[in-house]
Order: C-alpha cells, then sequence, then structure tokens
C-alpha cells in the first residue's frame, strides 16, 4: 500500500485551540453553504476547467473532475460544520479516481495541482463573503477568517499531497504496465509541427504515407482487467471486417479508452456506420467513433481530430447508449460536435426554436422524429410514410402539429433551424430537453 505523506499543517492544525465564538461562526457558514453545494460546485468546476489547460478535453473526464470537484466540497463543508481535524479524514474516491485518469491520459501534474489552489481560492472568496454577510465585530470577524483560512488551507494541502501521490503511483503504473504502443509517439506525430515521422514508423511499424480511419473506442462502466483486451481485438476484428491494409495501430489512452487508426494503403473505403454495427457484438459494451479517411500525415491527423469530435458527441454525459457506433460523417455529427461544446447555450437554442417539441416526453419525441424524418426526405409525406410504416394522412397531421408546436407567436421559425434542432435532440436527447412541470 502506498504511504501518502502527512504534513507539518495537518499535525499543527489539531493543536490549534477552538475558539468556541469563531467556531460557532464557522459552524453556521458551513451549513449555510452546505444548502448551496451543488450550485457552488458547478460554478467552481466551470471557472477551473476554464482556466486549466486539459481539463475540459474530454466529457467524460470533465464529468469526473466534476465528481472530485463536489466530493472536495462536500467533505470540506463536513470539516468546517463539525470542526473535525484534517488527519481524521480519508479522501473521497472520485478525487483519487480523478488523479489517477489525469496521469493515464498524460494531463501534466501542475494542472492537478493549479486546479486544488484554484479550487481553495474560490472557496476562501465565498467564506469571506459569508462572513461580511454576518456584520461580525472586527476581533471574531478576524478569529473567524484566520481559522477558515487555515482549515481550508491545510485541508487543500493535505489532500493535493494525497492525490499527487496517487497520480505519481498511477503514472509509474501505467507506463510500466501498458503493453502497447508508448502513447508519447502517438501524441507526439499529432502535435508537433515538426514531428520525427520516420522513428514513428520504426517505433510503431505502421506506416503515414497511406490512407488513415481513426477510431476512438472505449467501454463505460467500471473498469474490468479485460477491458484493455477487448478494445484493441475489437479495433483489430474492424480492421480485418473493412479489409484494411496490414494490421491496426492501437494505443492504450486510459483504463477505459483507445485510440486506433486502420491502414488502408491507396484504397479510399467508403464507410457506413450502420455497417459497423454488425461488427460489434453489443453485449460487451464496446461504443467507438469513427472518423473520416484521410491521406498521409495531414489525413492521419485530420480523420483522428475528427473522430474525437464524434466522441466528444457520443460521450456527453446522459447521451443514450444506442449510439453505439458514431460517424463524423453520420449527418449532422459535425454541427453537433461544435454545438456540443457550449451545451447551456445550445439548449437554450433548442428550446428557443423547437417550443413545445423541446419537451422529454413521449408525444414529443414522436412529433420530433416524424418532422425530422419528413425534412430528411425533402418534405416528402409519401416516403416519410412509407419509412415510419404510417398512413400519409398521419403523417400529415403529425407534421402540421409539429410545425405549429415550433411558433413563436406567429412567426415560424427557419426550417434549417428547425431541422437541426433536431438533430441535436436525436444525439443529445434529455441532455437539452426541457422536462415537463
Amino acid at each position: 500500500m502506498t504511504a501518502f505523506p502527512n504534513s507539518p499543517h495537518q499535525r499543527q492544525l489539531s493543536q490549534v485551540p477552538a475558539m468556541d465564538d469563531a467556531v460557532a461562526v464557522i459552524t453556521d457558514i458551513a451549513r449555510t453553504l452546505k444548502s448551496r453545494e451543488r450550485e457552488i460546485s458547478q460554478a467552481m468546476s466551470a471557472m477551473i476547467a476554464r482556466e486549466v489547460d486539459h481539463l475540459d478535453n474530454d466529457p467524460q473526464l470533465m464529468e469526473m473532475f466534476e465528481a472530485s470537484v463536489h466530493g472536495n466540497l462536500v467533505t470540506l463543508l463536513h470539516v468546517l460544520a463539525n470542526d473535525i481535524p484534517v488527519d481524521h479524514l480519508q479522501p473521497t474516491t472520485a478525487a483519487v479516481e480523478n488523479a489517477s485518469r489525469l496521469a493515464q491520459r498524460e494531463v501534466p501534474s501542475h494542472s492537478l495541482v493549479r486546479a486544488y489552489h484554484m479550487g481553495q481560492n474560490y472557496m476562501l472568496r465565498i467564506c469571506h463573503d459569508e462572513i461580511d454577510r454576518r456584520r461580525l465585530p472586527a476581533p471574531l470577524a478576524l478569529a473567524v477568517v484566520k481559522r477558515l483560512t487555515e482549515i481550508i488551507y491545510t485541508y487543500v494541502e493535505w489532500i493535493t499531497l494525497y492525490v499527487l501521490a496517487a497520480y505519481e503511483a498511477e503514472r509509474s503504473r501505467w507506463v510500466n504496465a501498458r503493453g502497447s504502443v508508448h502513447s508519447s509517439t502517438v501524441h507526439a506525430v499529432l502535435s508537433e509541427d515538426t514531428a520525427d515521422t520516420t522513428a514513428f514508423e520504426t517505433e510503431t511499424g505502421y506506416r503515414l504515407d497511406q490512407t488513415h480511419l481513426a477510431l476512438i473506442l472505449w467501454r463505460p462502466g467500471h473498469e474490468k482487467p479485460s477491458t484493455w483486451k477487448l478494445l484493441d481485438a475489437q479495433a483489430r476484428t474492424l480492421a480485418r471486417g473493412l479489409r484494411a491494409e496490414s494490421p491496426a495501430l492501437v494505443t492504450a489512452i486510459d483504463r477505459h479508452t483507445a485510440w486506433a487508426w486502420l491502414p488502408f494503403g491507396h484504397r479510399h473505403p467508403v464507410i457506413d456506420t450502420t455497417e459497423l454495427h454488425a461488427m460489434v457484438d453489443p453485449a460487451d459494451g464496446v461504443r467507438l467513433t469513427v472518423g473520416l479517411p484521410g491521406h498521409a500525415l495531414g489525413g492521419f491527423r485530420r480523420s483522428h481530430r475528427q473522430a474525437i469530435a464524434a466522441y466528444f458527441v457520443a460521450s456527453i454525459p446522459g447521451i443514450s447508449s444506442s449510439h453505439m457506433i458514431v460517424g463524423f460523417g453520420d449527418p449532422g455529427v459535425a454541427v453537433i460536435s461544435l454545438l456540443a461544446k457550449d451545451l447551456d447555450s445550445t439548449r437554450a437554442w433548442v428550446r428557443e426554436v423547437l417550443g413545445e417539441l423541446a419537451f422529454d416526453t413521449d408525444q414529443a419525441a414522436t412529433l420530433r422524429r416524424t418532422l425530422s424524418t419528413y425534412y430528411t426526405t425533402s418534405e416528402s409525406h409519401v416516403r416519410t410514410a412509407q419509412i415510419l410504416t404510417l398512413h400519409r394522412n398521419t403523417v400529415k397531421y403529425r407534421v402540421t402539429k409539429a410545425i405549429e408546436a415550433t411558433r413563436v407567436g406567429t412567426a415560424p421559425h427557419d426550417k434549417l433551424d428547425i431541422a437541426l434542432a433536431l438533430q441535436v435532440c436525436r444525439f443529445l436527447g434529455a441532455t437539452v430537453l426541457r422536462r415537463p412541470s
């Protein structure tokens, strides 16, 4: 078991005499903040993600980071409310798992440290605002500030040392036990303008002067020892099924995720994601996204960026697992990948454009599907009826009702806006829909 550091400040805190009046005020502040726990956690997470590099590049990574922030906030408020010495605590699972995942993704450790320091400053500002609201006598206010600052500083120092130790332990284990192409080799050829392509080809055995198809494969849920082997096997199965010219290049990104490239020589494959479903066993729980074929080094990079963009759509928390395979070339995915970067704005826009169609109900879902199919078939009632196996008059009724539901007053929205908003709903679902009251 890893021995984690016990800081001098941690030992000192338990020796600081508790001042009854200051402790009472701090307890009251903690209980007040507890009622705003979710709001504070979300605001703190958003602020840190904006300011610290590497933390908001992946929806799943961001979800884990937010869980870590929330867990630390809950623990700290518990410490403040009950005057608990820090050396009696255990770190939250989310905090340790977040550090481990950052190590696997090769996010620099200084980003982790900076995130905790920014969280510390944010928490102190909130506490100072609460002290100001109470208009305490100056001596008491000073005592409260002093003790609050010491507790928060000590907690952050303790948890930072703990998660850094977890980070380093996981980094060492991950580098030594991965058993695939070292991801730093792949990262270098993806990001460096003057990448050494000869060294890359020598180390990986993969030629860049050909057509590439990039994949992102992942398995949601708890880690399983078999996950990496399963992802690797799935990538190689797809390479054979698509008649790739040689074996796939596969590299582990973390314990749940792999990047892969399929080589096609000078052939330019036509990829239909509906055909890929036959090559993937749903029981395995593997999901994947696909870029578009690209040639040479530029295509190697571009196809990967496209697969990442599709992954950003497919891995947003709450997205239906029915989207087991998502291709960048699928209708609407390229645009939705941009809209998904700012979900708050996208959510507001979808609800404005779709009106009553933006409700998360079965009736609204039926109307959305009918209207979306109608627009996809160039506004053909007959073709829509054939696709949905409905009577033509039923289609006409539903289309009319759906369009009326999108009206604001007497002004209809632009058909292109409505069609795009419907595509957003198809992929992002409840993430952008409005719950019925």
